[in-house]
C-alpha cells in the first residue's frame, strides 16, 4: 500500500488534474439528472394500489386524478368552458366533471333539481364547481403553472400533483439554502480547531469535489428521488468530513520529524485503517436503506453508499496531493489553537458518570416505548401548510367539505351484485357518496341508452368502476379505517377487486413501510455489530457500543411522541440507519484509545485520559453533523426534509452526550468482562490500584 502512496504523491498534478477533469464534467451532468418528486412512484410494483393504476390505465386509458380545481361563482356554461380550456394545457392529461357523469347531453338539457343530489353534490354546489385533474407525471411545474395563470387568485387548486408541483419548486433552492447557512459554520468550526486559516478550505475541497462527482455520476441511474436530491448532498458533507481531518491531523504530526512528500505518504498510511473503519460504518448504515421494498430507501441509501465510497477516494488520493502543492502556504497561515483543549473534562465526567448512567438507563425504557408508537406520515399533503395551497386547500374543503375519492374497480358481472355492493359502501361510516353506473343511471336503463360518454367512465371491457366519495384526510386512523372497510365490504361480494386513490396508496406506503422498518434497522445493526465484532475481538463491546448509539437513537425519535407531533416515516427510516451508521465512530474512536491506554493505566486513569484527549475530536465532528442537520430543518419548507433535519440535529447531539458521558461509564463499569471477553487483551492488572488519583 505504502507504493500505492507514493506513487500518488509522486504523480500529484497528474492526480489533480484527473480529479479536476471528472469535478467538471460531473458538474455539467448534474441539471441533467432526471428527479421523481412523486414518492408513490416508489411503492413496491405489486402492492395492491399499485397495481389497481396499472389496472385502470389498461382498462380505463386514464390515469387517477390527482388534483382539484374549484371555480367560484360559475354557471354550468362557464364550467365547461374552464374545463375546454384546462383540457387544452400541456401536462393535463383528462378533466373531469358533472358532465363525464351524467352525460353532456342530459347536463345542458335537464334542470339540476332533476338530477341526483347526491352525485351533483360532488360535483356543482351553490355555483361553485370542484373539477378533477389528472396531470401527467413529470409535467406537475409546468402545469400547476399554467392552471393558476388560467383560474387566477379567486379560485383555487390542491391535490398530489400540486403538492409535486409545490416541492419541485422547493428542493433544488433549499439544498443551496441548507448550504449557504452550513458551509459559513462548518468553516468556524474548522477554523476554531485547527492551526492554519488554509485548512478548512482544503478539507472543504476535498469532500465537494467528492459530491460533486457524487452528483454528476447519478446519471447512470434511471432517475433520483426528490429527497436524494435534497438530502444527499448535506449529509455526504457532513458524515465524511472527519475523513479529512483525521488525514491532515496525521500530516502534520508526522511533519515535525519527516519532509512534506515522506509525511504525507506516512500519514496516507496512517490514516487509512482509521479513515476505512469510520467509512464502513457509515457505508453500512446506508445500505441497509437499500433493503427496503419501499423504493425511496434504496435511491436515498445507493446515493450516500456511492458518496460516502467517492469522499473516501477523495480524501485519500485527492486531498494528500491538494495538500503537497499548498503545504507552504498552510505553513505561512498557521495560527494558534482556538479550541480549548479540555483538559479538565476527564475529572469532571468520570466524577458524573454514574448519575448520568443512572439517568440514561431511567430514561432508555419509555424512550423506546415511546418511539415504537410515533404516529406517522407518509404523504406529501403535508406540504399545503406552504403559501397559497393552504389556502386553496381551505377554500375547496369550505365550499365542498372534505373529500377524499377513492376508485373501487370491481369484475363486470351482474348489475344485481353490483347494486348491493354499492348499497353496503354507502354505509360504511366517513363514506358521503357512492357514484357507479348503478346509482347514477340506474340498472334497468339499458347501456345502449346511456351517452357512450358517461357509460365509458363506469365500464371497460372486464371491469365496472365505482367512485367512493369519503369525509376522512388523505392519510391518518379514520383515513386508513375506512379503506380497510371498503376492501373488507368489497370481499364479500367478489373474489378480486383494487382500490386505488391517494388514501389506498399511503394505506399501502403504511403497511409496506412497517416491515421495512424492522428490516431496516436489522440490517444496520446486525452489519455494524459484525465491524465492531471484528474490529475490537471482542463480545461485550459491541453491545455496550450499540446499546449507547441506540439508546441516543431512541430518545431522539421518542420527542414527536411526548410532544405529539406526527413523524414524516421517510425521517423515521433515514435517521435511525444514519445516525447509527454515523455517529458509532465516536464511539469507536473512544473505545479504540480507551483500550490503547488501558494497556499501561488503571482503568480509571485509562478513562480519564481517553476524554482528554478525544472528546475534542469527537465535538468537532458532532458539531459539523448536528449543524448539517438543523441547516436542513431551518431552510425547508417541506416537512419531510425538515423532520430528516430536526432528527439528525438532534440525534447527533444526543448521540455525543451518551458517547460523552455515558459510555465512559458502561466502559469503566464493565472493564473486568471486557478484558476476559476480549482477544488478546492487554489490560493493565490490578485495576483497582491507583484509583484514587481520579477520585
Amino acid at each position: 500500500m505504502e507504493t500505492f502512496f507514493e506513487s500518488i504523491v509522486k504523480h500529484k498534478k497528474t492526480v489533480l488534474s484527473v480529479f479536476l477533469v471528472v469535478a467538471v464534467i460531473s458538474a455539467i451532468l448534474i441539471p441533467l439528472v432526471p428527479v421523481n418528486y412523486n414518492i408513490v412512484d416508489y411503492l413496491p410494483k405489486d402492492a395492491q394500489s399499485t397495481v389497481a393504476i396499472e389496472v385502470i390505465k389498461d382498462e380505463f386509458g386514464d390515469e387517477l386524478p390527482n388534483a382539484k380545481v374549484l371555480l367560484t361563482n360559475v354557471s354550468i356554461t362557464e364550467v365547461l368552458e374552464y374545463k375546454e380550456k384546462l383540457s387544452a394545457i400541456d401536462g393535463v392529461a383528462s378533466v373531469t366533471w358533472l358532465d363525464d357523469i351524467v352525460g353532456l347531453d342530459t347536463l345542458k338539457t335537464t334542470p339540476l333539481e332533476f338530477l341526483d343530489f347526491s352525485v351533483v353534490k360532488n360535483y356543482y354546489k351553490d355555483n361553485n364547481a370542484l373539477l378533477t385533474l389528472t396531470v401527467e407525471s413529470g409535467k406537475e411545474a409546468k402545469a400547476i403553472d399554467a392552471i393558476y395563470e388560467l383560474i387566477g387568485e379567486n379560485n383555487a387548486a390542491s391535490g398530489e400533483a400540486v403538492n409535486i408541483a409545490k416541492i419541485q419548486e422547493m428542493s433544488v433552492t433549499e439544498v443551496l439554502k441548507a448550504l449557504a447557512i452550513l458551509l459559513p459554520i462548518i468553516i468556524i468550526i474548522l477554523l476554531i480547531s485547527t492551526t492554519s486559516w488554509i485548512e478548512p478550505l482544503l478539507f472543504l475541497m476535498a469532500i465537494g469535489v467528492a459530491v460533486v462527482i457524487n452528483m454528476g455520476t447519478n446519471i447512470i441511474f434511471n432517475e433520483i428521488s426528490f429527497i436524494t436530491l435534497t438530502v444527499s448532498p448535506i449529509l455526504q458533507l457532513a458524515v465524511s468530513m472527519d475523513y479529512a481531518i483525521f488525514l491532515l491531523h496525521s500530516f502534520n504530526d508526522l511533519r515535525a520529524s519527516h519532509y512534506a512528500p515522506k509525511a504525507m505518504v506516512l500519514a496516507m498510511k496512517r490514516s487509512l485503517s482509521t479513515v476505512a473503519a469510520s467509512a464502513v460504518t457509515t457505508l453500512i448504515g446506508f445500505a441497509a436503506l437499500m433493503f427496503m421494498r419501499f423504493g425511496i430507501g434504496a435511491n436515498l441509501g445507493l446515493n450516500l453508499f456511492k458518496g460516502v465510497a467517492l469522499s473516501f477516494v477523495s480524501v485519500m488520493v485527492f486531498l494528500p496531493v491538494v495538500t503537497l502543492l499548498t503545504y507552504r502556504v498552510i505553513d505561512r497561515t498557521r495560527h494558534r489553537m482556538i479550541m480549548p483543549s479540555f483538559r479538565k473534562a476527564g475529572r469532571v465526567i468520570m466524577k458524573i458518570r454514574i448519575p448520568f448512567l443512572v439517568l440514561s438507563l431511567l430514561i432508555v425504557v419509555p424512550a423506546f416505548l415511546a418511539q415504537s408508537n410515533v404516529e406517522f406520515i407518509y404523504g406529501s399533503g403535508v406540504v399545503t401548510d406552504v403559501d397559497r395551497l393552504k389556502r386553496d386547500t381551505s377554500l375547496i374543503e369550505e365550499k365542498f367539505s372534505e373529500e377524499n375519492m377513492l376508485a373501487l374497480l370491481v369484475p363486470k358481472e351482474n348489475p344485481g351484485k353490483e347494486s348491493e355492493l354499492c348499497d353496503e359502501l354507502s354505509h360504511i361510516p366517513h363514506v358521503t357518496g357512492v357514484v357507479s353506473y348503478i346509482t347514477s343511471v340506474g340498472s334497468e336503463i339499458p347501456r345502449e341508452y346511456v351517452p357512450e360518454d358517461a357509460a365509458k367512465q363506469f365500464y371497460s371491457e372486464n371491469y365496472a368502476r365505482i367512485l367512493i366519495y369519503t369525509d376522512t384526510e388523505e392519510e391518518g386512523e379514520d383515513a386508513f379505517t375506512t379503506v380497510q372497510n371498503i376492501m373488507d365490504t368489497a370481499a364479500k361480494h367478489y373474489d378480486s377487486y383494487y382500490l386505488a386513490g391517494q388514501s389506498a396508496t399511503l394505506y399501502d406506503m403504511k403497511n409496506v413501510v412497517s416491515v421495512d422498518t424492522t428490516v431496516v434497522n436489522l440490517m444496520a445493526i446486525g452489519g455494524i455489530f459484525i465491524v465492531l465484532l471484528l474490529t475490537f475481538r471482542s463480545l461485550v463491546l459491541p453491545l455496550l457500543l450499540i446499546f449507547t448509539i441506540e439508546a441516543a437513537i431512541w430518545i431522539n425519535l421518542s420527542f414527536p411522541y411526548f410532544a405529539g407531533n406526527a413523524l414524516s416515516f421517510v425521517g423515521y427510516l433515514i435517521v435511525s440507519t444514519v445516525q447509527l451508521g454515523a455517529t458509532v465512530d465516536y464511539a469507536i474512536l473512544f473505545t479504540n484509545n480507551y483500550i490503547n491506554n488501558r494497556a499501561a493505566l488503571y482503568k480509571k486513569d485509562a478513562m480519564r485520559k481517553t476524554i482528554e484527549d478525544n472528546l475534542v475530536a469527537i465535538l468537532i465532528s458532532a458539531g459539523i453533523l448536528s449543524m448539517a442537520g438543523y441547516s436542513m430543518a431551518f431552510t425547508s419548507a417541506n416537512p419531510i426534509i425538515s423532520d430528516i433535519g430536526t432528527l439528525l440535529g438532534r440525534g447527533t447531539i444526543l448521540s455525543f452526550t451518551m458517547v460523552s458521558f455515558v459510555l465512559p461509564a458502561l466502559l469503566v463499569l464493565f472493564d473486568e468482562i471486557i478484558r476476559r471477553t476480549t482477544l488478546k487483551s492487554k489490560f493493565k492488572k490490578n485495576g483497582y490500584s491507583g484509583q484514587n488519583l481520579i477520585e
